[in-house]
């Protein structure tokens, strides 16, 4: 997890955002660069050994650097994934983007419900007007608790200022 916490100075309108994002190693052009530098050299050493004779080496050397690539894909698609939640005058809005998917929810302060869903450690419902949306999916479990309660309290500090 990656949150990231904002608040306008603005006392007549306060405004919270929260970013939730994962906890990734590399970026994505960091990754292309690792995956095409560890391409390189496994080509490299396969182009060696076929040169000595060791044909099949190459091929197989091909084959490997495909199953990586599709590997580093797959994983790469998931590495922007980030939940957004806005807590804005009279709006709540949750954004939820996995995979390049974004949903989207928008909420009227006074009728949301920042709930979690089943106990202590699991996914924070924030609910209104027979809509409903899950977050808290890039935050420890021991920790969602704590984010429910800022979520709460944001919304309250936005409903006294109104």
């Amino acid at each position: 997890m990656n949150p990231s916490h904002f608040m306008d100075a603005d006392s007549q309108n306060p405004r919270f955002e929260w970013v939730l994002r994962r906890n990734t190693p590399l970026t994505p052009a960091q990754m292309l660069v690792f995956f095409a530098s560890l391409s390189l050299v496994s080509l490299c050493i396969g182009l060696f050994f076929w040169l000595q004779g060791a044909l099949l080496v190459l091929p197989f050397a091909a084959l490997e650097t495909l199953a990586v690539g599709v590997c580093f894909l797959i994983f790469s698609r998931h590495v922007l994934d980030q939940e957004r939640i806005v807590v804005d005058g009279s709006q709540v809005l949750v954004e939820h983007e996995t995979a390049g998917v974004r949903e989207r929810a928008q909420f009227h302060r006074q009728w949301v419900r920042i709930e979690p869903l089943a106990g202590a450690h699991s996914l924070i419902a924030v609910s209104g007007q027979g809509k409903s949306m899950q977050v808290g999916r890039y935050v420890r479990p021991e920790r969602r608790e704590a984010l429910a309660s800022e979520l709460r309290r944001a919304v309250r500090m936005a409903e006294q200022a109104a």
